[in-house]
C-alpha cells in the first residue's frame, strides 16, 4: 500500500487490531503527598522529673560557688568563721562543765538524811540501843550506826590524812547515827525532826546532810539557766554578724545583680548564692567552735585527772559526744542560713534596674 501523503512510502501488511502488538502500559508511581506542616513552634513537655533534676543541679552549682567565693578569700574568711566560733565555743564550755558536774554528783545520794553526833562520853552500846531506837519511828525509813573507829578509817581513807590521825594520842572523832529518810519527805517534816532528835541527851549535835545537795543542784540550776540565756544571747550576736556580712557582699555584688535582673532573673535567683554563702559561713563556725571545745577539754584533761588521782576517784573527763558535737556544728549552720535569710531578702528586693 502507498502512502498517499508521502509518495514513496513503506508498505505494511495491515493487521486488524485484535492482532496488532499494543505497547505496555506503564504505571505511574504515585508522588508521596507532602505532609502537612504545623505553623509556629512546637513546645516540648517538661516531666516533674527533668523539673527536680534541673531543681537539684542549680543548688549544687550554686553552692560549690559560694564555697569556692569564700576560698578565694580565706583571710577575710577565717576572721568571720572565728567570731562566730568563739561565740558558740562560749555556751558549749559551759554545756559541757555542766554536764560534767552533773556526772560527777550523779552518785551521791539523793534521799534526805540526818547526822547525830554523839557525846563523846556515849557507850558504844549505848549508841547501837539509840539507833534501833530512833529506826523504830513512824518517819525514819532506816538507821546506821558507825562508831569511833569506823568513822577514824574512814577518815583516813578518804583526807589521805592517815599518818596524822595514827599519831594523835586519841581518836577525836565521835559516832555518827544516820538516819535515812524517805525519799518524798516534806522539808517541813524533816525540820521538825531534825529537831527532836538534836534534843535527844545522847546527841551532841545535828546536821541535815541533804542541805547541801539541795544548794549545789540550786546553783546548778540557776547556772544552767544563766547557759541558756548566754546561749540565746550569742546565738542572736551570731545572726547579726552573718547578715551584716552577708550585705556587704551584697553590695559589693550590685552590679552583678543588676545585669541578671535585667535578663529576666527572679529574686529567688540571686537569693540563693547569698543563702548558701550565710549557709556556709555557720557551718564553717561550727566546726571550728567544736575545735575549740575539744582543744580546751584536751588542755584541761591532764590537771584533771591529777586532781582526780589526789581524792581516789575513777571519774574521767566528759567531753562534747557525737550527737552535741553534731547538733552543734548543725545549728550553727541553721543561725548562718537565718542570719542570710533576714537580710537578704530585704536587700535584694531594694536592687531594681531602672
Amino acid at each position: 500500500m502507498v502512502d498517499r501523503k508521502g509518495g514513496r512510502g513503506a508498505t505494511f501488511n495491515k493487521r486488524p487490531k485484535s492482532q496488532q502488538i499494543q505497547p505496555a502500559k506503564q504505571k505511574k508511581a504515585k508522588a508521596p503527598k507532602p505532609q502537612k506542616r504545623e505553623a509556629g513552634a512546637k513546645g516540648a513537655a517538661t516531666g516533674i522529673t527533668d523539673r527536680i533534676g534541673s531543681w537539684y543541679g542549680n543548688h549544687v552549682t550554686v553552692m560549690v560557688d559560694a564555697l569556692q567565693r569564700l576560698l578565694r578569700q580565706p583571710g577575710s574568711s577565717a576572721m568571720t568563721c572565728a567570731v562566730i566560733a568563739i561565740a558558740l565555743a562560749l555556751p558549749a564550755g559551759f554545756f559541757v562543765a555542766l554536764a560534767n558536774v552533773e556526772k560527777l554528783s550523779a552518785g551521791w545520794d539523793g534521799k534526805p538524811s540526818i547526822s547525830l553526833y554523839l557525846k563523846s562520853s556515849i557507850e558504844e552500846g549505848a549508841g547501837r540501843s539509840l539507833a534501833k531506837e530512833i529506826e523504830g519511828r513512824e518517819a525514819v525509813s532506816s538507821t546506821r550506826y558507825i562508831s569511833r573507829e569506823e568513822s577514824l578509817q574512814e577518815f583516813e581513807r578518804v583526807s589521805g590524812f592517815g599518818d596524822i590521825m595514827q599519831s594523835l594520842e586519841r581518836n577525836p572523832l565521835p559516832a555518827v547515827i544516820v538516819v535515812n529518810l524517805p525519799e518524798r519527805a516534806v522539808p517541813a517534816d524533816v525540820q521538825l525532826l531534825k529537831g527532836k532528835l538534836e534534843a535527844l541527851a545522847e546527841v551532841d549535835e545535828a546536821q541535815l546532810d541533804m542541805e547541801w545537795v539541795q544548794r549545789l543542784h540550786s546553783i546548778l540550776s540557776l547556772v544552767q539557766r544563766l547557759t541558756i540565756a548566754l546561749a540565746l544571747m550569742l546565738a542572736v550576736g551570731v545572726v547579726l554578724v552573718i547578715g551584716n556580712t552577708i550585705k556587704l557582699a551584697i553590695e559589693s555584688r550590685r552590679d552583678e545583680i543588676l545585669v541578671v535582673k535585667l535578663v529576666g532573673g527572679t529574686n529567688a535567683f540571686v537569693r540563693r548564692p547569698f543563702l548558701y554563702t550565710g549557709l556556709w559561713y555557720g557551718l564553717g563556725g561550727g566546726l571550728m567552735a567544736w575545735f575549740l571545745v575539744q582543744f580546751a577539754l584536751l588542755w584541761l584533761s591532764s590537771p584533771i585527772s591529777k586532781l582526780v588521782l589526789a581524792y581516789q576517784s575513777a571519774y574521767t573527763l566528759q567531753g562534747l559526744g557525737v550527737f552535741y558535737g553534731f547538733s552543734l556544728i548543725i545549728g550553727a549552720a541553721l543561725l548562718g542560713l537565718a542570719g542570710a535569710w533576714l537580710v537578704v531578702g530585704r536587700q535584694i528586693k531594694a536592687i531594681e534596674p531602672q
